[in-house]
């Protein structure tokens, strides 16, 4: 069986920084940014109010590959991130996301002196865990 094509060019496309941390003892998600898109982030938020609209895009096949890109849009500026995650490899961040519905960003070469972690609380707790229910779904195919 040979890789399509699309299933390539998304294998190509996914974030690889994704793990979790222990914070005060939950697991958290965390998705690591280079120093420069984190510091732009952190400046642009300090000391101002700000939401952050989290959406989880599912990209599946129906074979098992599942992908989901974490699309991020910041209030305060009209900024908007995304991270595609292969949830095959990365599962556990799904389900501490459904868990602790917190989400980290971080950088450990940020000018901040790389101990600041940007904490996002995620509002839509059912929404979380009907994504992470879907991606279980096609996994299981």
């Amino acid at each position: 069986m040979t890789m399509s094509d699309e299933l390539k060019r998304l294998l190509g496309l996914v974030h690889d920084g994704i793990t979790t941390f222990d914070f005060d003892g939950k697991i958290v998600p965390c998705i690591i940014v280079d120093k420069e898109k984190y510091d732009e982030m952190i400046s642009e938020s300090l000391g101002k109010a700000l939401s952050v609209e989290t959406d989880l895009n599912i990209l599946q096949d129906g074979l098992g590959h599942v992908f989901v890109e974490v699309k991020l849009s910041f209030s305060n500026n009209s900024k908007v991130e995304k991270f595609l995650i292969n949830a095959m490899t990365d599962l556990p961040f799904f389900e501490s996301l459904a868990k602790t519905t917190m989400l980290a960003l971080y950088s450990p070469k940020s000018a901040h002196d790389g101990n600041d972690v940007f904490m996002i609380q995620l509002p839509n707790t059912n929404s979380v865990y009907h994504a992470l229910d879907i991606i279980k779904r096609a996994l299981a195919k």
